[in-house]
Order: C-alpha cells, then sequence, then structure tokens
C-alpha cells in the first residue's frame, strides 16, 4: 500500500465534524496521539528501562505499532484538509532534509536552515 492508497482508504472511516473543512479536528488528533506513543515509550522506559527497540516485547512493539497506525491517520486526515495528497507530504519531507544534508545543517536549529 502506498501513501495515497492509505490516505484513500482511512479517510473511507474518517467521521468528524465539518469534515472537509477542519483543521482542527485532526490536528488535535495528531497532537493526542503523539502524545500517547510518547507516554507508552516513557513508561517502556520507566518500568523496564527500555530504551531501544530490540528491548521491546512483542506486545510492546505492537502497541507502539497501533499508536503509530493512529498517528498516520491523523497526517492522512490533515493532508486531506489542507488539500494535499500524502504523498505530496512525505515527498516534500524528504527533499527538505536532502537539502539540509547537502548543505551540513541537518543537526542545526531552526525550521528554516
Amino acid at each position: 500500500m502506498n501513501f495515497n492508497e492509505y490516505q484513500h482508504a482511512a479517510l473511507q472511516t474518517a467521521d468528524y465534524p465539518e469534515k472537509g473543512r477542519n483543521l482542527i479536528y485532526p490536528a488535535l488528533g495528531l497532537a493526542g496521539e503523539a502524545g500517547e506513543v510518547v507516554d507508552k515509550i516513557k513508561k517502556y522506559w520507566r518500568n523496564d528501562g527500555i530504551t531501544a527497540g530490540e528491548q521491546l516485547t512483542d506486545e510492546q512493539r505492537h502497541e507502539l505499532v497501533r499508536e503509530l497506525g493512529d498517528l498516520e491517520w491523523y497526517c492522512a486526515a490533515l493532508s486531506s484538509e489542507l488539500g494535499v495528497p500524502l504523498e505530496l507530504v512525505a515527498e516534500v519531507n524528504i527533499k527538505k532534509l536532502q537539502d539540509r544534508r547537502a548543505r551540513g545543517v541537518i543537526k542545526s536549529e531552526g525550521d528554516n536552515r
């Protein structure tokens, strides 16, 4: 499945107020799901000393994959609200990172480096 196929399939399950004219819902969902991912990792670290992927149990890994999927869903919804395909978001991001690497500023600070 490619990004655009995922976006199309994900939007078949989208049901929120003013879908198609609502940046707020998917943006808040994205932040909330990111928090859930971070919170799970924090608890794995606190409770089990886990700091690397290879230390995760299969169940822990599966839980994180499920949460990452929720994050991806909100990315797809927000991209749709912006009127852009998710594949374009991925392409723009890779081009930005490649440009930063080529200019030696990938570890620098600031959005527009």
